[in-house]
């Protein structure tokens, strides 16, 4: 005969946060979502420069975020580098194409590359408007701590 199981408590649900913008509003809300993600992408690309002693020249974005046009230009402007997107189905080619390597079928990481390179396309996104997005930088770095 099995004892009693104990109780396990009720999971804690964080509540729902709604923000609603007033419609004549959205597109100002939104450029903020973008630029500040934008501003999130240069400061993680500082971080990791300072921590590999490596600088980065160019940020690759992949999957869906891809197609966001907008966004790439306006990583490529805060980031001052730039921006290589696509391609847009990155998980599955990469799953893909690793499970080729395990095969034999594709020989090292670089072959896997060219291999992604030379098939599918990608957009190049260049760096345009530097001093007012080193402006911003250094706003937003006093808003983040």
């Amino acid at each position: 005969m099995m004892g009693k199981a104990a109780a396990v408590p009720e999971p804690k649900v964080s509540p729902r946060v709604s923000i609603v913008v007033p419609s004549f509003q959205q597109g100002r809300f939104l450029r903020s979502c973008l630029e500040s993600l934008a501003l999130r992408y240069r400061w993680t690309k500082e971080q990791l420069t300072r921590l590999t002693g490596k600088p980065i020249s160019v940020i690759h974005i992949v999957g869906g975020g891809c197609q966001n046009r907008l966004l790439n230009q306006l990583t490529a402007d805060a980031a001052g580098c730039l921006v290589v997107a696509g391609p847009t189905e990155a998980t599955a080619l990469g799953n893909l194409l690793t499970q080729a390597m395990g095969l034999g079928l594709v020989g090292s990481l670089t072959q896997l590359r060219d291999i992604v390179r030379c098939s599918f396309p990608t957009e190049r996104f260049e760096t345009r408007q530097t001093k007012r997005w080193n402006e911003e930088y250094q706003r937003f770095l006093g808003l983040i701590g």
